[in-house]
């Protein structure tokens, strides 16, 4: 988390009970997510020593605004349980995303490049390119998902090769939870060891900040998880999770 490293993403967290807590919770700040439907920006995370803990954390609406729309993240076993039995006891939608859990065991030093393109260089990613990245994410493409990327862009660590018109090629990007996310080359530069170049990129970036190295990648992207493997990345039993929660209204407004 970087909430004790200026906290840029303005998170609060929350325990059940001090000074001996079985579950804890981390989301911005009441005052900071104004639009309800901003699931994007509306980011919790839920770590817990029992599930019964988990389970009375999200059910109290003065830690979870169930009325908002909101992504909930976490690797624990019964999350998804539990998440799914309060949406329905509130009759809210719940959309679950389930990722392999990746974790780099040691510093980047290890992580090696096969970049195999001269004309390629690294670049630095800034907000006038969060279009871009919108238009390519499977998730995105729209004006909600383009702020949550230039606030991703413009306050935590990322990296990008370009080409020599100084157009980007690959990127990878990192959240307010230290995650890796949002990785992708476009098509034509596949198989150029870009993937491997920016991993070992960001990843440096991340180990300096004092941050571990991880990721969630979709269990049918063989690709990535490849490209992880390569890099020294590991498999982990533990699924990561991520749950978009919205109300009944329709999102897109």
């Amino acid at each position: 988390m970087h909430i004790n490293r200026g906290n840029p993403a303005q998170h609060e967290v929350i325990v059940d009970s001090w000074p001996e807590f079985k579950a804890v919770l981390t989301r911005p700040r009441k005052e900071v997510v104004k639009d309800k439907w901003d699931f994007y920006a509306n980011l919790h995370a839920v770590f817990y020593r029992d599930v019964d803990a988990c389970r009375a954390m999200l059910e109290n609406a003065e830690a979870v605004d169930w009325r908002k729309a909101f992504q909930l993240h976490g690797i624990q076993d019964g999350m998804y349980e539990v998440a799914r039995d309060i949406a329905e006891a509130r009759q809210v939608h719940l959309e679950p995303y389930l990722y392999v859990t990746c974790l780099h065991p040691g510093p980047p030093a290890s992580c090696q490049s096969w970049m195999k393109s001269d004309s390629l260089r690294f670049g630095i990613l800034n907000p006038s390119h969060a279009a871009i990245l919108n238009d390519a994410w499977d998730f995105g493409g729209n004006n909600r998902s383009l702020c949550y990327l230039e606030s991703l862009i413009r306050y935590f660590p990322s990296a990008c090769l370009m080409n020599k018109e100084g157009q980007l090629v690959s990127w990878s990007l990192s959240d307010p939870f230290a995650c890796m996310t949002h990785g992708y080359t476009f098509p034509q530069y596949r198989g150029q060891g870009c993937v491997q170049a920016v991993l070992q990129s960001i990843s440096r970036k991340l180990y300096a900040g004092g941050f571990p190295l991880y990721c969630g990648v979709l269990p049918e992207n063989q690709p990535s998880k490849q490209a992880l493997k390569h890099q020294g990345f590991r498999i982990l039993h533990e699924t990561y999770y991520t749950f978009v929660v919205t109300p009944a209204l329709d999102l897109k407004e």
